[in-house]
């Protein structure tokens, strides 16, 4: 069939490219995860995701967004512009018990010379998952770095508190996952889009 209506050409090549460039999004244990999403109006594209595991449990997703990808924790730390942690919660959990591991995990992994300019940070993250109480299956939250900003928490889409304006904080926070004793090996791996 020849369409002979410039109008329709142009509405069904339309229609056929919007959708050739359409990703399927990617499904990590039932989360479904874009390739690329708008973060405070610039685009930031999934480095990886994977799952946390604690013994055979799931706990939850994680994502990781940048502005360009990088496969190792270095490239990830040095690389500028916006970042995005993106957490699904796969089982009920106490949120004071997850701002626990949190701190630990953030103190596992600093560097004891930049540790002092985490404290201001280390206690808004305190007061965020306080003020939660509980997150259950299907919740989620995110920890947004903007430049000239800070880091901004968020959860189940609310931004909770002011920024966190120390720069070292946000690779503080994703240090958790990248450190050099992450929170679990597999998913560190998983986040830097290497497959397990």
């Amino acid at each position: 069939m020849i369409l002979k209506n410039p109008l329709l050409l142009a509405v069904v090549s339309l229609a056929f490219f919007t959708g050739a460039a359409t990703a399927a999004p990617v499904d990590v244990s039932g989360v479904k995860l874009d390739e690329t999403i708008s973060l405070r109006g610039s685009p930031v594209v999934l480095n990886g995701a994977g799952v946390r595991f604690k013994a055979i449990f799931k706990v939850y997703v994680a994502a990781l967004y940048m502005e360009k990808k990088a496969g190792t924790p270095e490239e990830a730390l040095a690389l500028p512009g916006k970042k995005r942690i993106a957490v699904t919660m796969l089982r009920d959990i106490d949120a004071n018990e997850l701002g626990k591991l949190f701190t630990r995990g953030i103190t596992d992994n600093a560097p004891k010379a930049e540790f002092s300019k985490l404290i201001p940070g280390l206690a808004k993250t305190g007061e965020v998952f306080a003020s939660i109480r509980k997150l259950n299956v299907g919740d989620d939250f995110t920890i947004d770095y903007l430049p000239g900003v800070g880091t901004i928490f968020s959860v189940k889409g609310v931004q909770m508190l002011s920024p966190v304006t120390e720069p070292e904080y946000f690779n503080a926070v994703l240090r958790i996952w990248l450190g050099p004793n992450p929170a679990d090996w597999k998913l560190k791996d998983a986040l830097l889009g290497k497959s397990n």
